[in-house]
């Protein structure tokens, strides 16, 4: 049995430990939080050790995996040191999205997981559904033939205060873009419109226009203006032989064969089904789990590391095009 700890015990590093509770495969060992009032909490909830430090933790509990739910700074900035710390400790690390929003952070973090031979994934919970997982199998099977272009939107309602005027691009995307980037590989270049809806501080709604480096156009379109209320995902993928559209990450999933009047539907049972957004989570979370537990390689894993510092690069590059006006390459 796997031994796993959390690091950053807020409502997702809870429901990280509660899906790990779950798992026969492991056993969560402990939960670490610098905030003392978090850390008892959780610690007390779960009846598990709890840590203040999480370099103290790790080396005295020693865990094979290790999943950093840290916020910080645009929703990222504080995962970047307890993952470094993990990974030299030996551990499997499981970090949420955004993986960091400094891009050389981001590199270093997968470099070191490269250097350490450790499997490194990102919490790209939309790609893990059912409807996802259908979509890929279609373009697998050649079903969709030479691909031509994407089309991707998420969007929800999302007020406060936030931390920049970039915060909407940087914490709703890495979803959009690893969507993208799943099914139709890596975006060579970048250009981006954004405004700021009435009584906003932030670039709240934005177009992207992608190139992508297998000559496939794409179209991104996010918001933090449109209530959750509405539909909140939409990708479709087409191709020369057919499109597919992906509805609300778990809810239905369409294939529309060219020159054929009859569609193929997938959509989630009522019963046995995907039941809210938690469930997102608890697969995503257990797939890195069955990997880790039957040896997959680091390169292998799916929603990996290297996926969160690419899905990085395409948002920051866009930011860049929002900045100078310019369409921006993507080394």
């Amino acid at each position: 049995m796997l031994k796993v700890a959390v690091i950053g015990m807020g409502p997702i590093g809870n429901l990280h430990a509660d899906i790990y509770r779950s798992n026969p495969l492991v056993e969560l060992v402990g939960v670490c939080d610098r905030v003392e009032d978090r850390a008892k909490s959780a610690g007390q909830r779960l009846s598990t050790p709890h840590y203040f430090d999480a370099q103290k933790m790790l080396q005295e509990l020693s865990p094979d995996i290790c999943s950093v739910t840290t916020g910080g700074f645009e929703y990222s900035s504080d995962h970047y040191e307890p993952t470094i710390q993990a990974l030299e400790a030996g551990c499997h690390v499981l970090c949420e999205k955004p993986i960091c929003n400094e891009i050389d952070k981001a590199a270093e973090m997968v470099r070191v997981a490269k250097d350490r031979n450790r499997c490194f994934g990102i919490d790209f919970n939309h790609r893990f559904t059912p409807t996802a997982r259908l979509a890929k199998t279609w373009l697998d099977e050649g079903r969709i033939g030479e691909l031509l272009f994407v089309n991707m939107a998420l969007w929800i309602g999302k007020q406060g205060t936030f931390d920049s005027p970039y915060f909407h691009l940087k914490a709703l995307n890495p979803h959009s873009v690893d969507m993208m980037r799943h099914f139709c590989g890596d975006v060579a270049a970048v250009q981006c419109f954004a405004m700021k809806a009435s009584g906003r501080e932030i670039w709240s709604t934005a177009s992207f226009n992608l190139r992508f480096a297998n000559g496939i156009v794409g179209h991104l379109t996010s918001s933090y203006d449109i209530e959750r209320g509405h539909p909140m995902e939409r990708c479709e993928v087409a191709g020369v032989k057919g499109r597919f559209i992906v509805d609300d990450m778990w809810r239905e999933a369409t294939l529309y064969p060219a020159g054929d009047l009859v569609k193929s539907v997938y959509t989630n049972p009522v019963f046995g089904g995907y039941r809210d957004f938690n469930d997102t989570f608890a697969e995503r979370i257990n797939c890195f789990v069955r990997q880790v537990a039957d040896g997959a390689k680091p390169e292998e894993i799916d929603g990996s590391g290297a996926d969160g510092l690419a899905a990085q690069k395409v948002i920051a590059a866009g930011i860049e095009s929002l900045q100078t006006g310019k369409i921006v390459e993507i080394n």
